[in-house]
């Protein structure tokens, strides 16, 4: 696929740790390509390296070898400063920790992002109350994180990823820390909010039901990453996790 046409595109991406004498090869030749408004499922048992590969998407970290490009922008060698602004201004991040401040409410945490990267006050404030709205907290939005549920501080931290309007949307599981039935409901506004808004999305989660009503479903498994579309991976795997 042309590189033009794609929201993110990893080529041969491989990521290893020295730890001691030994070297742990995490990633091994990842290739991915993303298309604009697609959303995929990123699955895996736990230390798969699912979290790796969504930090190396987001410039968060660098892979050993390979190639790395944003809304076909090549970020392989970006210095900080690049990396930093395509961060703000191509990413949103939603991580299993919602991370958000406490001693803000909810609306002034998907503000306040918006006034760094030189939103308006007013139109700031406009976007935070619709996503909130859009995310069924319109009721919560002055409460700050302590009044909160776990459900519905991550679902501010959903509004927080995506007050800037960003090209890419990298979740790492989202909903881990929470009860299965809140986990459900939280990932499934996740996913009608992210299609309305035409973002493209990289969602690592252990939820395979809902992974199946995403676009396409990738896995990785000894450091390779294995579409289950061509592969019917799932199926053959019962004992995955």
């Amino acid at each position: 696929m042309n590189k033009k046409q794609t929201t993110l595109t990893l080529k041969n991406i491989n990521k290893t740790f020295i730890q001691g004498s030994e070297q742990l090869d995490v990633l091994k030749d990842v290739n991915l390509d993303i298309k604009p408004k697609e959303i995929v499922a990123l699955i895996g048992p736990s230390g798969s390296g699912k979290s790796t590969l969504l930090q190396i998407a987001g410039l968060l970290e660098t892979p050993t070898s390979g190639e790395i490009y944003i809304n076909g922008e090549s970020c392989t060698d970006a210095s900080d400063g690049l990396r930093t602004a395509l961060r703000r201004d191509y990413l949103g991040f939603v991580y299993q920790y919602h991370n958000l401040l406490p001693d803000f409410d909810a609306a002034e945490n998907v503000i306040l992002p918006q006034l760094i990267a030189g939103v308006k006050y007013k139109d700031a404030e406009e976007k935070a109350m619709w996503l909130l709205q859009r995310l069924g907290l319109s009721e919560r939005e002055h409460h700050r994180p302590a009044e909160l549920s776990g459900g519905e501080q991550q679902r501010v931290a959903i509004a927080r990823a995506l007050a800037n309007t960003p090209k890419l949307l990298l979740a790492d599981e989202p909903t881990g820390n929470l009860d299965p039935n809140t986990s459900d409901n939280v990932l499934l506004t996740l996913l009608e909010v992210v299609k309305e808004t035409g973002l493209s999305a990289l969602i690592a989660t252990h939820n395979i039901d809902l992974a199946h009503k995403m676009d396409r479903e990738v896995s990785l498994r000894d450091g390779k990453l294995i579409d289950n579309r061509a592969s019917n991976f799932i199926t053959k795997t019962k004992n995955f996790y």
